[in-house]
């Protein structure tokens, strides 16, 4: 398997972060509302998934350096 350049790391962070995340929480948060319907995975994966990573990865972008500072900071 041919291994992504070092370089491209401060943007494939946030974006592994905003994927996982995005999608976890889209999903949790599409049962809640709906219940497990018959619409569920369809609203989830066609609606709140796209918009809530749309707005993740942004988010993921400005806050993980910042948290990478602040544990730098506070740890050994």
């Amino acid at each position: 398997m041919k291994k992504i350049p070092k370089k491209y790391e401060p943007i494939l962070t946030p974006f592994c972060v905003a994927l996982l995340m995005s999608f976890l929480m889209s999903g949790v948060m599409t049962v809640v509302n709906l219940g497990f319907t018959d619409i569920v995975f369809i609203n989830w994966l066609a609606r709140a998934f796209p918009v809530g990573f749309a707005v993740a990865f942004p988010v993921a972008l400005f806050v993980v350096p910042i948290v990478r500072r602040l544990v730098a900071r506070i740890t050994v």
